[in-house]
């Protein structure tokens, strides 16, 4: 899979190192110890989608690690989008904690293309492997110390499993509890439709409130599909008409097989391309 070409990138902060490119102090304790939060969004004929909701989510995480965050960012983002010149394009907003001895936070956006496979993964739909999570989600999410439902950039969990997912011949991975419930994908959330209702795990067991997964939620009413959130186990995905995962770079993608088993027919379902196109005259809409 060939990365994804950097269009430009933009810094702010006491922490950004100024010269012949920008970057954040190596003694950043974002560096350090991954101290920091992100957002990842898409940039829709050069508007960020929904970026009112990255930003919430933003200081919400933020919030959660007791970061404060610098100002300017909508305007650093702003200037980011310019950057995909009236295109699509993908931005990364992180937002560090600053070094030890000054805790003052820096921010910088990273403007890179769609990566161009995901269509072909579209077409084609994704394998996933489940993965035990060793915590109890119910725990998890009334225990704020361990950031569930923080967007932050400590991610090498989830790298990880996506790997492991790979090695067993699958293309990513989904994280169930302790008890066997369904939770999330290292980076997308789950869905499956059974008839005319889509299904998704519930907020309430710290999972990522995904911005992808809000418009949807709204979204799907429109396109002829009721939305329940709850707990499920794998035998809930398995049994069901089709399934696909969502977030903000890969959209909809559909879901064709869990460890092995096909899903439904075992091709990407009509609600998978029905959303994704819905999704996208939304997002590619003035008022999007």
């Amino acid at each position: 899979m060939a990365a994804p070409r950097v269009l430009r990138v933009l810094a702010t902060g006491p922490g950004v190192v100024q010269g012949g490119g920008q970057g954040v102090s190596p003694l950043d304790l974002a560096l350090l110890r991954g101290e920091a939060v992100f957002e990842t969004m898409r940039a829709y004929q050069g508007r960020p989608f929904r970026l009112g909701a990255h930003l919430d989510r933003l200081a919400a995480s933020a919030a959660a690690l007791q970061i404060t965050l610098p100002h300017g960012l909508d305007e650093l983002v702003g200037e980011a989008a310019g950057a995909c010149d009236g295109g699509d394009g993908v931005i990364r907003l992180v937002c560090t904690r600053g070094t030890e001895a000054e805790l003052v936070s820096s921010a910088f956006a990273v403007v890179t293309e769609v990566p161009g496979e995901h269509e072909e993964a579209r077409r084609r739909g994704l394998r996933i492997a489940l993965l035990t999570l060793a915590v109890d989600p119910l725990v998890r999410a009334a225990a704020p110390w361990l950031l569930a439902g923080a967007k932050t950039t400590s991610y090498a969990v989830n790298m990880a499993a996506q790997r492991a997912a790979q090695a067993r011949g699958a293309d990513d991975a989904v994280f169930v509890g302790l008890g066997g419930e369904l939770l999330e994908a290292p980076t997308a959330t789950v869905w499956w439709r059974s008839g005319q209702v889509l299904y998704t795990p519930a907020l309430d067991l710290g999972i990522l409130a995904g911005v992808t997964r809000g418009a949807l939620v709204e979204l799907a009413p429109r396109a002829g599909y009721r939305v329940v959130e709850g707990v499920f186990s794998a035998d809930d995905l398995v049994a069901a008409d089709e399934a696909f995962m969502t977030s903000t770079v890969r959209e909809v993608m559909p879901v064709v097989g869990v460890d092995g088993v096909r899903i439904g027919d075992g091709r990407p379902g009509s609600a998978a391309a029905a959303l994704q196109t819905a999704l996208r005259e939304t997002a590619r809409s003035a008022g999007g």
